[in-house]
């Protein structure tokens, strides 16, 4: 995986980890709940997912498969 890719899921798996933390009342990432509360934990959350699985990550054997096929073709970088 690229640095891109490494980058995109470790904020989702910390956003996640935090957005399970407030739902179930347990402290979550410090900072999250004192100042934006549970609404802005979830839009992060949100975001982040977005962020992470609408690009094009190319994680499974198939999609490292275009990539390599892409980048042969100098389609992209």
């Amino acid at each position: 995986m690229d640095k891109g890719t490494i980058v995109r899921t470790a904020v989702l798996i910390l956003a996640l980890a935090n957005q399970f933390l407030v739902t179930a009342g347990l402290n979550p990432i410090p900072g999250t709940q004192e100042m934006w509360g549970e609404i802005i934990t979830m839009i992060i959350t949100a975001a982040a997912s977005a962020w992470a699985w609408f690009k094009n990550n190319y994680v499974t054997l198939k999609g490292k498969q275009q990539k390599t096929l892409l980048k042969q073709s100098k389609l992209i970088k």
